[in-house]
């Protein structure tokens, strides 16, 4: 059986170091909190609020290092209460997408695009991918076994040396299945 670790992802930002200067002052860093599952990557210290046209969200964890675009990822269920209709993209992709206002401790900073619900993916190291035959943007099903079990399609495959295995979704995702952060799922040969 192939399997693969489970992280479900809440609502989240990533920043530029432009808009981290914006919202925290010139010359921050972010503060470490605890290590992610890909390599590299952080949860910060640091948090923000989104304003949508309905509604806001306080205490949005930013997640480091910094890149290279401002990008938030939401739940489907967070985009009905913040009043916008993000697309489903890949992480990166943010071209016609609706923007948010962020407001730090220093500064806001209203975003023209950049917030997406994030298409369920999973993070293949090269030796991982190579092994279970599988490339880069390919297509995946994948069977979670939680309290609700389910297959998930269209599972985007994103290999690289820098990554370590794990399969992301969002609550919405989690809590449908009945899934959390640590649990195992199975990769289905029967691929799209």
């Amino acid at each position: 059986m192939k399997t693969v670790p489970v992280g479900v992802s809440a609502r989240h930002i990533h920043l530029s170091p432009a808009h981290i200067e914006i919202l925290f002052g010139q010359g921050f860093e972010l503060t470490h909190f605890k290590d992610l599952s890909q390599p590299g990557q952080f949860a910060a210290q640091e948090t923000v609020t989104i304003v949508g046209p309905k509604g806001k969200f306080e205490k949005v964890r930013i997640l480091g290092p910094s890149r290279s675009n401002t990008q938030i990822e939401i739940s489907r269920t967070d985009a009905f209460s913040l009043g916008i209709n993000p697309p489903v993209r890949e992480s990166g992709y943010i071209d016609e997408t609706p923007g948010l206002l962020v407001i730090g401790p220093e500064g806001e900073v209203d975003l023209e695009k950049g917030v997406i619900v994030a298409a369920r993916h999973i993070h293949f190291h090269t030796s991982d991918a190579d092994k279970w035959g599988i490339q880069d943007k390919q297509l995946l099903k994948v069977k979670v076994h939680g309290e609700r079990p389910l297959i998930f399609e269209e599972v985007v495959a994103r290999v690289s040396v820098q990554y370590a295995l794990d399969m992301h979704i969002d609550t919405d995702e989690g809590n449908a299945a009945g899934v959390k952060t640590g649990d195992l799922a199975e990769l289905i040969d029967e691929f799209l």
